[in-house]
């Protein structure tokens, strides 16, 4: 498997938003999510466009593969 493109895969897509609202609120990830969508934009582009959180919290807070397991 390609390992960047899968990379980028993740990086565009949506669902990475419910790893979000327990710290943002599910109204402002939902506006992150429908913005990102609409400028068809990353997820973290989004988020730290719209000023609710910065980079390097996005990065500690969206960890895909801690979204695989309950």
């Amino acid at each position: 498997a390609n390992e960047q493109q899968l990379d980028e895969y993740m990086a565009q897509s949506l669902m990475l938003v419910t790893a979000l609202t327990p710290h943002i609120g599910y109204d402002n990830a939902a506006l992150a999510a429908k913005w990102a969508y609409e400028n068809n934009a990353s997820l973290k582009h989004a988020v730290t466009t719209l000023g609710f959180l910065n980079a390097a919290d996005y990065d500690k807070l969206v960890i895909p593969v801690n979204m695989l397991s309950p």
